[in-house]
């Protein structure tokens, strides 16, 4: 069924930018980025082409996880300012047409939440059944999420003795979710936050959140779907334009149930886990074809559905979907020393490390992400090159203070450096060499270029919309796809290879009158009375094709 109202579908051409309040801007000098800091950012974001902001954790917290250990699901951490700052920032970026969401995280709390500091006092706690508990851990218990950190996922409390369950770390105790009081609790949260502004929620980790093992769940709590569907139902009734966007980092077939199916009544957007992956192969290899073979893979989605594509996001690089030996072939190119690696998955580098801060090659990648069909996802920082600092450790290498300028802490904070959340980067990626008020004024600079991707995004509407055709290319470092929409058609070139190449087209349903209008560079390509086109990609070179044919009614 084709909808015709989309006035609420605001998320299909979408650009969401993710940023963790806490390194963004400290307005107080404290050295914690805060609300208010953003609050006078926000017209930074609005002037890149920002229309949505992702708030990592922002809530109170003991910090053992970088927020995401939560003490509190209705509050503000004292050190990004309080709910008035929240509620002031987002008025202003919905003044700016951008709306803000948070991620979502109710698989687990802190054990210093209330709920459990109760739930662990007495086996007769009104909070005890909130969590998972067993007299002995269960045969073939799962593995941790963080392997090498944690030895397994069951913790003895020794005030209780008996052990709860943590997917992630011990510090973390997972909810149980197929308890009627929590999902009362998770409707509350939901309710309240879009009471105060949000436009959804990016939800942590879904298949740990809906798993109900161990917990000894009866028939009565259903199909766990069926409680996503009731999650969707709820921010959709609140809030008719509310997203979920999820963390499901599974096979396309295994995340085909969490769109719900034909319906799309389940999560709004998920994650590209599997196209990403294939693409960091495809660089190391020079070659299209890993990447290529993914994307015409990937499965068709109902109209309210979307993927929500990202080249870097705040966690480690995953490499999971791959084999052990692809995985070990970005390892050695991208992730050489051990201090590189995480979890035995994962590479803690951003993008033009991992480069070698080959423009060309950085250029390219994003030219690919704005061109292929889906929602966008930035991790703050990658619009001016951003590097990491390995020596904050494991995932906090990722996640070093924005660099606004070549002054003290890059501009982030005025306070000492000892009291800044994570160190800056340093050396070639550090703020004397990378910032943003250096990109501003250079009109050849990476920030420059991805204004001009998202501005040609935002105008290419079969971007979010259309559908995807992988294009046969003799050329295995050549990736040609085509987006066809109601409004038009583009196809995209992209050249994964270190040497010039030419590429041969052929545009179906085309006549001798058409031609192909390159929305970068603004050259035309006439095509032959069969369609035919020929065309040349620079050493990692990019282009994007609009199809013009003579009846055609949208501008190039």
């Amino acid at each position: 069924m084709r909808i015709t109202d989309t006035s609420d579908l605001w998320w299909k051409n979408a650009v969401v930018y993710c940023l963790d309040v806490e390194t963004f801007m400290d307005w107080n000098g404290d050295g914690h980025g805060d609300f208010e800091g953003l609050a006078h950012r926000l017209d930074y974001l609005s002037d890149l082409g920002v229309t949505c902001l992702w708030l990592m954790p922002f809530y109170p917290t003991p910090d053992r996880d970088d927020g995401y250990d939560i003490a509190d699901f209705y509050g503000v951490d004292k050190r990004l300012g309080h709910l008035g700052d929240l509620v002031e920032m987002i008025r202003s970026a919905r003044d700016r047409g951008m709306r803000v969401i948070a991620d979502l995280v109710v698989n687990h709390t802190s054990a210093k939440h209330p709920w459990f500091v109760s739930a662990r006092s007495s086996r007769t706690s009104p909070y005890r059944d909130f969590y998972v508990w067993a007299d002995e851990p269960p045969k073939n218990a799962p593995a941790s999420v963080f392997p090498g950190e944690e030895k397994g996922v069951w913790t003895l409390d020794p005030r209780t003795e008996q052990y709860y369950l943590h997917r992630f770390y011990r510090h973390q105790p997972d909810l149980n979710v197929t308890n009627p009081r929590v999902r009362e609790e998770i409707a509350k949260i939901l309710g309240f936050w879009l009471e105060l502004g949000l436009s959804g929620f990016r939800v942590d980790a879904v298949p740990f959140f809906l798993e109900s093992e161990g917990t000894n769940a009866g028939d009565e709590f259903g199909d766990p779907h069926d409680y996503l569907r009731q999650l969707k139902e709820l921010v959709s009734r609140r809030q008719g334009d509310a997203i979920l966007l999820g963390e499901v980092n599974l096979p396309f077939d295994q995340q085909m149930a969490y769109f719900g199916g034909s319906e799309g009544d389940e999560l709004t957007m998920q994650f590209d886990f599997e196209s990403m992956q294939r693409m960091y192969l495809s660089l190391v290899r020079k070659d299209a074809r890993p990447l290529a073979a993914t994307l015409a893979r990937r499965p068709a989605l109902a109209e309210r559905s979307q993927w929500a594509n990202f080249v870097r996001n705040h966690d480690e690089l995953t490499l999971d979907k791959l084999s052990e030996t692809e995985r070990q072939e970005v390892f050695d190119a991208y992730g050489p020393e051990e201090r590189m690696q995480a979890y035995g998955r994962g590479i803690v580098r951003r993008l033009p490390t991992m480069l070698g801060g080959d423009p060309r090659q950085i250029r390219m990648v994003y030219s690919l992400l704005f061109s292929l069909p889906g929602t966008p996802v930035l991790f703050y920082g990658e619009e001016i090159g951003m590097g990491e600092n390995l020596d904050a450790g494991g995932r906090l290498a990722v996640r070093t203070p924005m660099q606004w300028s070549d002054g003290v802490n890059g501009g982030f904070s005025s306070a000492r450096r000892s009291a800044l959340p994570n160190p800056v980067a340093e050396g070639g990626y550090g703020p004397e060499h990378v910032n943003v008020s250096a990109q501003r004024h250079d009109p050849d600079s990476l920030l420059h270029f991805m204004r001009k991707l998202i501005a040609l995004y935002r105008s290419s509407t079969e971007i979010g919309w259309g559908e995807l055709t992988i294009l046969e290319q003799p050329n295995p470092a050549v990736l040609a796809h085509r987006v066809t929409g109601r409004l038009g058609s583009m196809v995209a070139l992209h050249n994964f290879s270190d040497e010039a190449v030419t590429v041969p087209l052929t545009i179906d349903n085309a006549d001798g009158d058409s031609h192909l209008v390159d929305l970068l560079h603004g050259d035309v390509t006439e095509t032959s009375a069969s369609g035919k086109a020929e065309l040349t990609l620079e050493a990692y070179g990019y282009r994007w094709l609009r199809v013009v044919d003579p009846g055609s009614r949208r501008l190039p």
